[in-house]
């Protein structure tokens, strides 16, 4: 079978970094989202989870802010997780029409498991990579993340 990094599809010629990056992100999302089903949570929710582990009682504005998705995805996120008894959301006492998003117990129990599950699949993500591949991609994957915000805050290009 032949490599999809080193052949894309020919539409995709002119874009190969991106077409990698496609690639990389589906592979790593897929292999994540295996691994959060087993804690019975759904991919984004533990990036939820990972800002609230930091600083709880957040209102949901700023969790919007702080994981960059969309306020439906976040707001259905949230509904999910309190249903499934991981955190609160209520009313705050300085606007009623602000909801403050807090842990309960079993949101704080699944601080460990989520930490031990980024650090298998980080563990899986850099085998046979030496430290400084590891460091020269983190660099190069947030430059480019950095370049596509900047980008994408302009007008997008004529097509």
């Amino acid at each position: 079978m032949t490599d999809p990094v080193s052949r894309p599809p020919s539409t995709a010629r002119d874009g190969r970094l991106s077409y990698a990056v496609f690639q990389l992100a589906r592979a790593h999302r897929g292999h994540a989202a295996a691994m959060l089903r087993t804690m019975k949570l759904h991919p984004g929710q533990e990036l939820l989870l990972m800002q609230l582990f930091d600083r709880d009682g957040q209102t949901q504005s700023e969790l919007l802010d702080s994981v960059g998705l969309d306020h439906s995805t976040v707001s259905k996120s949230l509904r999910r997780m309190q249903d499934a008894g991981l955190l609160t959301r209520e009313p705050a006492e300085h606007d009623r029409r602000v909801m403050v998003v807090r842990l309960t117990d079993a949101g704080r129990a699944l601080r460990e498991p989520i930490a031990d599950m980024w650090r298998a699949l980080e563990e899986l993500s850099v085998q046979g990579l030496t430290a400084e591949q590891v460091e020269t991609f983190t660099r190069t994957a947030y430059a480019i993340e950095q370049s596509i915000k900047k980008r994408g805050r302009q007008d997008p290009p004529n097509g």
